[in-house]
């Protein structure tokens, strides 16, 4: 059994999977892991945490997943054969937040250090040094009430389709703060008003915030490391 952070990614931990099994697995046999749940393939660039919520939220702990040692199933995930593959897709999601928040401005005028840092402390789950980075990616001009737009990304788990991820402004026109209501209304109505009349749970981190909650301070206090909010739309459970 492993203990893994919701904002880590399972490739992360590909080298203790690997340690475990070697006792019983011959090398030839491991040509490239990958983790599957109930028949799918879970995708290593989503964090766990999302790929929990999507896959398993009401699932008993521990989560059991499989883990494979070939036949990578190419049509289903990227191939991830170093970290620096993570790594490279973590830094892309960051800067492409930072787009989005503030044209680049703030990534652009850290040091590669800094960068570093950031990766660093999410490999190694080191919060303080993570977020003595990452704070400077959370912070606005007082004058603008937020960020310029909010990194988002909704995903339906019923549906193969990819996710929905738009431009999308903290503050309506008329000054109003817009919820999470406001943001799914526009590009995911099914997830408050279902046309077949199933109810859909919304979920961010395994929990369930109000659709009344101002959009911008979930940017800042419920996004995932890599800067985006990932946005579950889940069947509602049956009682």
């Amino acid at each position: 059994m492993l203990l893994l952070p919701r904002v880590s990614y399972l490739t992360l931990v590909t080298d203790k999977v690997k340690k475990h099994f070697q006792k019983v697995m011959r090398q030839e046999d491991v040509v490239e892991i990958w983790f599957e749940y109930e028949g799918t393939p879970l995708k290593w660039h989503y964090p766990i945490g999302l790929l929990f919520d999507l896959h398993a939220s009401n699932s008993a702990l521990p989560w059991n997943i499989t883990v494979h040692f070939k036949n990578f199933p190419e049509k289903d995930l990227l191939h991830c054969l170093s970290k620096d593959v993570i790594e490279a897709h973590f830094m892309a999601s960051i800067k492409e937040a930072d787009a989005l928040k503030h044209k680049s401005q703030v990534i652009n005028e850290m040091q590669k250090k800094d960068h570093k840092q950031l990766w660093m402390g999410l490999q190694n789950d080191k919060f303080d040094q993570f977020w003595a980075i990452n704070r400077k990616l959370m912070e606005y001009p007082p004058e603008d009430n937020g960020f310029r737009y909010i990194p988002f990304r909704i995903y339906q788990a019923t549906t193969e389709q990819p996710f929905i991820q738009k431009l999308f402004r903290p503050v309506a026109a008329d000054g109003q703060l817009n919820t999470l209501g406001d943001l799914l209304k526009e590009f995911c109505p099914t997830a408050i008003s279902s046309e077949d009349g199933e109810k859909k749970q919304v979920m961010i981190h395994g929990i369930e915030p109000m659709l009344e909650t101002p959009i911008q301070w979930l940017s800042e206090h419920m996004s995932y490391p890599d800067n985006f909010l990932h946005i579950g739309v889940l069947p509602q459970p049956a009682d």
